[in-house]
C-alpha cells in the first residue's frame, strides 16, 4: 500500500515567465531543462565560493517552475533569486496555496503534481498539491525512512556557507549536472570532484543511547572526527572524516555506528576495513 505523508516543514516557490529555465539554469547545480511533467530534479543554490545555501526539488507545471524547498528558506531563497533577476522575464513568489507531501511503497494516486524522487528509487515520490490530500503516514515516519537511506534534509544536515555538495552526496544522488555548463559556485564543485578533495562525508548512523542534538561533536577515542546532524529515534546523519567511517564512535552519551549506504562511493583506501 502506498504511504503518503504531509511535510509541513516544506513550502513552494513559483518561478513563472518565458525566461524561467534560462534564468535558473545559470544559478543552480543541476540541469533545469530536464524538469518536465512527471520528472523532477534536485538542485542546490551555492555561494560564489561553491558552498551550500539551499537545496530544492524543481517541478515543471505549464509556464511555471515549482520549487519544493525547506519552509524556513522560503523568504531567503525568494529574496536571493530576485537579486539575480535583472532583465530576465520572470516572476518569483511564494506559492502559499501549495503543500508538499512525500509518498513511498508505490506510486501515489492523487490529484496533484507528482514525480519520482530523483535521488533514489527507494525514496519514493515527491508531491505538490493545491488542496489537502488524505494521508496514512506521518512526517516522522518519512524522516526515519530518509535517514535510513542517507538523504540530507536542508539545513538540518547541511551548513550554510560551509557544506560542499560532494560531501553530502549530491553527485551520487543526482543533484549535480557535470555537462550543463557554468552556474554559481560551479568551479569549486568541479575542482572537488576531479581533484578528489573530499575529506569527509555525511553518512547514516545508528544511535545506541540518547539521541545527540545537532552539532554535537563525534569522537573516535579522544579525537574529534565529525559532527552529528539530524536524527530521529535511533537513526541519524553525521558528518564524519573518511578515516572514521568504520571506527567505534561516541557522540554525547551515545555510541554511533556508521551504516554506509550502497549508493555512496568512497575512495578505495577509505572503503577498506
Amino acid at each position: 500500500m502506498t504511504r503518503i505523508a504531509a511535510l509541513p516543514d516544506r513550502g513552494v516557490i513559483r518561478i513563472a515567465g518565458e525566461d524561467r529555465v534560462a534564468f535558473l539554469q545559470g544559478l543552480v547545480s543541476n540541469d533545469v531543462a530536464a524538469a518536465a511533467p512527471g520528472h523532477a530534479i534536485w538542485a542546490a543554490l551555492l555561494t560564489p565560493q561553491g558552498k551550500w545555501l539551499a537545496d530544492f526539488f524543481i517541478f515543471a507545471e505549464g509556464a511555471s517552475l515549482l520549487l519544493d524547498v525547506e519552509h524556513t528558506h522560503l523568504a531567503l531563497l525568494t529574496e536571493r533569486l530576485k537579486r539575480f533577476r535583472l532583465r530576465s522575464k520572470v516572476s518569483i513568489d511564494v506559492a502559499a496555496d501549495r503543500s508538499v507531501y512525500a509518498a513511498w511503497d508505490g506510486e501515489p494516486n492523487v490529484d496533484a503534481i507528482a514525480a519520482p524522487d530523483p535521488r533514489l528509487p527507494e525514496a519514493g515520490w515527491r508531491v505538490i498539491a493545491s488542496r489537502p490530500l488524505p494521508t496514512n503516514a506521518t512526517a516522522a515516519e518519512w524522516d526515519l525512512r530518509r535517514l535510513s537511506l542517507g538523504l540530507p534534509e536542508g539545513s538540518r544536515d547541511l551548513e550554510s556557507d560551509k557544506t560542499v555538495l560532494l560531501e553530502a552526496g549530491f553527485d551520487e544522488l543526482n543533484g549535480v549536472s557535470w555537462t550543463k555548463g557554468c552556474y554559481l559556485g560551479q568551479e569549486l564543485t568541479a575542482r572537488t570532484k576531479y581533484r578528489g578533495l573530499v575529506k569527509r562525508r555525511l553518512v547514516p548512523v545508528e544511535v545506541d543511547g540518547p539521541l545527540p542534538s545537532s552539532g554535537t561533536p563525534v569522537y573516535r577515542d579522544a579525537t574529534e572526527v565529525g559532527t552529528m546532524r539530524s536524527g530521529c529515534d535511533n537513526r541519524g546523519l553525521a558528518v564524519l572524516r573518511l578515516d572514521a567511517l568504520h571506527a567505534a564512535l561516541t557522540c554525547g552519551d551515545a555510541r554511533l555506528t556508521p551504516r554506509i549506504p550502497t549508493w555512496l562511493r568512497l575512495p578505495e583506501k577509505a572503503d577498506t576495513r
